[in-house]
């Protein structure tokens, strides 16, 4: 399986690290050593604050707290990767499928090769600071290359069917639409399946966090070391504003996305063709009228609304503390 174009290498280094990338040597070996630090460290951390519980400010308690809980969540995404490790194998062989395959037209090509250097930018700039979030880096690295097939099948879709001139698409070529569309379906899902309690787990955490992490900066405001305070838990707090945020805005992405495909082919003028085209054309829009999505624990959509949401919720939960502050 050659995935080199696929993913950037910045990624690829990293799951090596991690365990990830599929048929590296001493996998076990790997995983385990990442099983044993973080468990041993997590259990230091926390037994450090429990018996420090009472001497601690609340400032200072928010602050190893939520280093503590970063490598808490680290771990919850490793496991869920690791046990998931089969899919995402799957997710790569596709990715190399289709990259064996981009030669076929000028534009595919284009558009694959301008995805991916984009990728590879985000992907370098983000693990040169924060390496923990190596997994969130991938999801763009998989919507990107998502968005880059649903760009291919739209300009198919119009070429076929285009606003001027006669419409007599051959047969094969719609049948190579409809087999791409589907593949697009499957990709997604396969994303879903892999992210899904990924998200899940971010969510509910980074509510939380980014809770009390406002709070204690609210609070802070008019003490004597309100600038050290703020100082400490401020990047902490933007960090977990930005993972929640990419998390959303993927899932947005990939709706929008999958929507323009049932959109471009009503553009079209598949209605002046074939009986039988028209209505294979027509099985397509209405399929993309389900539009591709990222769910958080198979119970709602991510999207921009749920980050939204998260800051609300966020907020609420702050009045709350300040009430019993």
């Amino acid at each position: 399986m050659k995935v080199e174009n696929a993913v950037s290498q910045a990624i690829e280094i990293c799951l090596r690290i991690f365990g990830i990338w599929p048929n590296i040597s001493c996998v076990l070996l790997r995983r385990l050593f990442w099983i044993v630090t973080l468990v041993l460290q997590q259990a230091f951390q926390y037994r450090y604050i429990i018996m420090h519980f009472h001497l601690f400010e609340f400032d200072e308690m928010t602050k190893i707290l939520s280093a503590a809980l970063a490598y808490t969540i680290l771990l919850a995404k490793l496991v869920i990767f690791w046990y998931k490790q089969r899919k995402f194998n799957t997710i790569l062989t596709m990715m190399a499928a289709d990259w064996g395959e981009r030669s076929n037209t000028k534009f595919s090509m284009s558009v694959m090769t301008c995805n991916a250097k984009l990728s590879r930018r985000f992907a370098n700039i983000t693990l040169c600071g924060y390496i923990v979030g190596i997994l969130n880096v991938l999801l763009i690295n998989l919507i990107l290359h998502i968005s880059g097939q649903i760009d291919i099948l739209r300009k198919s879709v119009t070429e076929i069917f285009p606003k001027e001139g006669k419409c007599s698409p051959s047969r094969s070529v719609v049948k190579e639409i409809i087999k791409k569309h589907q593949k697009v379906i499957i990709f997604s899902e396969h994303i879903e399946d892999l992210y899904s309690y990924i998200a899940l787990v971010v969510f509910v955490s980074d509510t939380l966090m980014i809770c009390f992490l406002g709070f204690t900066i609210v609070a802070s405001i008019g003490q004597p070391n309100a600038s050290e305070i703020i100082i400490n838990n401020l990047v902490f707090y933007l960090v977990m504003n930005i993972e929640a945020f990419v998390f959303c805005f993927a899932g947005e992405y990939l709706s929008a996305k999958s929507k323009s495909i049932g959109d471009d082919a009503y553009d079209s003028l598949w209605y002046k063709s074939n009986s039988r085209d028209s209505r294979i054309i027509l099985l397509l829009i209405m399929r993309s009228q389900n539009q591709l999505t990222i769910t958080i624990g198979k119970i709602m959509n991510l999207s921009l609304e749920q980050f939204s949401s998260i800051q609300k919720a966020s907020a609420s939960y702050m009045s709350v503390l300040f009430a019993m502050y």
